[in-house]
């Protein structure tokens, strides 16, 4: 298993929402529960600025390699260690030989 060991800018954003199973009865009541043992993963939006070609390139090399499929190991700064995948990135050329990566990592169920 893959470790990503690069270290996000701060301000990332953290995005959760439960699924949800729930059922309407006919007397306005609505039950609802978690659907599943996995129900709240988290969705991480992360930003790479203004690092070097060789460092963007390396974090760019490892999302292809992992191609959106493979799951990675990837711990945020304060918390524990999880399973991620990453199906989008983007890289852009901030300034002279400086590049930034953005991705969302996505957790995936144990």
């Amino acid at each position: 298993m893959s470790t990503f060991t690069w270290n996000p800018d701060t301000g990332a954003t953290m995005d959760r929402e439960p699924r949800i199973r729930s059922a309407q009865f006919g007397d306005g009541y609505q039950q609802r529960a978690l659907d599943g043992l996995n129900a709240d993963l988290r969705t991480f939006s992360l930003s790479f600025s203004g690092r070097a070609l060789a460092e963007s390139q390396a974090i760019v090399t490892f999302l292809e390699t992992v191609g959106g499929v493979t799951s990675f190991d990837y711990t945020h700064p304060g918390d524990t260690s999880r399973k991620y995948i990453c199906k989008s990135w983007k890289r852009t050329d901030a300034a002279y030989n400086l590049q930034t990566v953005t991705a969302t990592f996505q957790e995936v169920p144990l």
